[in-house]
């Protein structure tokens, strides 16, 4: 039978949709997880077929796994993942076990935030950096000596925003830096400027070298104690000066790279000096992306990707055009989950699309310091930004967290 093999799935957002998406294209699914609950909460993973425990670091463990499908008859037509940090590693199994339509020499450049910055250390998009390595030999303290304030540190491993800190002086960034040392003495540490000035998210789709836009997002932060992506704007449409600024970097990062096919994500900053790349992502967003995109526009991400890594033809063709805007839900006090309630008022909101909750009665939730601690949110649609938006933000406040002792109520959505 023929089989799409996923390394690690989250229990929603892109990564499970993708699988779902192989399911219907008619494909027997296999994932490997290191999630030992997800091996006992089975039952809610009607869509893979196959769930199977592995060390996911452990390259000829997975070998063997691999081995032990293709025993038993399984033809394996793809292996991929749609999960941070597992994207090359099934790349490198895709290179031994079916063809290979990535390039995994760009996924690795693209999964790892050191070598992303050093590749296009050259480019006038790139923000000034400095690199601490564990075999450094230069004092750390006169290195940092060169930078300019605010200043944000961050480990090259770094995912949703969990250990990257933002510097106003100094004292700040060694008590970073110090910290960061202490939790991983081997990963290398990134210092470089702090970018002011709107954020958007692109995805992309390239295949057979014609790179293809499938949306541009802008991005709303809330700055806590970590910068939190708290709200989304689907683009309808594209102001043409900003487009044309987005697609040449795109086609410089395609051309760099030597990605004939792919798929990836930007996050890039419009500032007075021009655009600034914060980061790239050989995947597509995780979370409510895919969700978005389709209210937005009618079709799948996750799907059209995946037959490009079958060798197919995507298409991005759009079958609606409205703007869409996605508002997170995030706590301001910590504690144990006791109910939520606004859910029903939320969803009859005119313009809304969708409305999840995360956390079920009983999980501790807290004030968020990644952006797995987001617990819920809204999509909305409309024939304007400003309708998506009022949608969104209007229908995240009906939604209130009862917390146990520590408070109850959500971050109000302004």
């Amino acid at each position: 039978m023929k089989t799409i093999i996923f390394i690690a799935v989250n229990k929603s957002g892109s990564s499970r949709e993708a699988v779902k998406a192989a399911e219907q294209l008619g494909y027997y699914t296999v994932v490997f997880t290191d999630r030992e609950k997800q091996i006992q909460d089975r039952k809610e993973y009607p869509d893979v077929h196959q769930l199977i425990l592995s060390n996911l670091s452990d390259l000829g463990m997975l070998r063997n796994q691999i081995e032990s499908l293709k025993l038993r008859g399984n033809e394996i037509a793809a292996i991929t993942s749609f999960v941070d940090q597992h994207v090359y590693t099934a790349s490198v199994l895709a290179d031994e076990f079916c063809h290979n339509y990535l390039s995994s020499d760009a996924i690795f450049v693209m999964e790892n935030k050191e070598e992303t910055r050093k590749h296009f250390s050259a480019e006038p998009y790139t923000p000034a950096f400095l690199l601490i390595e564990e075999d450094s030999k230069l004092d750390m303290k006169t290195s940092i000596e060169k930078v300019n304030y605010p200043a944000m540190v961050k480990c090259s491993k770094s995912t949703g925003s969990k250990d990257v800190f933002f510097c106003a002086n100094r004292n700040v960034l060694l008590k970073h830096v110090t910290r960061l040392r202490e939790k991983d003495p081997g990963e290398t540490l990134i210092i470089e400027e702090y970018i002011d000035g709107e954020q958007y998210l692109v995805e992309v789709l390239v295949f057979k070298g014609q790179i293809r836009t499938a949306a541009i997002v802008k991005q709303e932060i809330t700055r806590g104690k970590r910068f939190i992506i708290t709200g989304y704007g689907v683009l309808a449409e594209v102001q043409p000066g900003l487009e044309e600024g987005i697609t040449k970097i795109i086609q410089s990062i395609v051309s760099s790279l030597k990605i004939n096919n792919g798929a990836f994500h930007l996050e890039l900053r419009l500032t007075d000096r021009g655009w600034k790349l914060i980061e790239i992502n050989p995947r597509i967003s995780g979370g409510a992306m895919n969700k978005m995109i389709q209210a937005a526009f009618g079709y799948s991400l996750v799907k059209e990707t995946l037959k490009m890594l079958l060798g197919d033809s995507p298409s991005l063709e759009r079958q609606t055009n409205q703007f869409v805007f996605t508002q997170h839900v995030i706590i301001e006090n910590k504690g144990v989950l006791e109910k939520v309630t606004g859910k029903g008022r939320a969803i009859n909101t005119p313009g809304v699309v969708e409305v999840y909750i995360k956390p079920r009665k009983g999980t501790f939730i807290t004030p968020p310091l990644s952006m797995g601690h987001r617990y819920a949110y809204v999509i909305a649609a409309g024939d304007s930004m400003e309708k998506a938006e009022s949608s969104a933000k209007r229908a995240a406040n009906e939604i209130v967290f009862h917390i146990r002792e520590e408070g109850q109520k959500n971050t109000r959505i302004e």
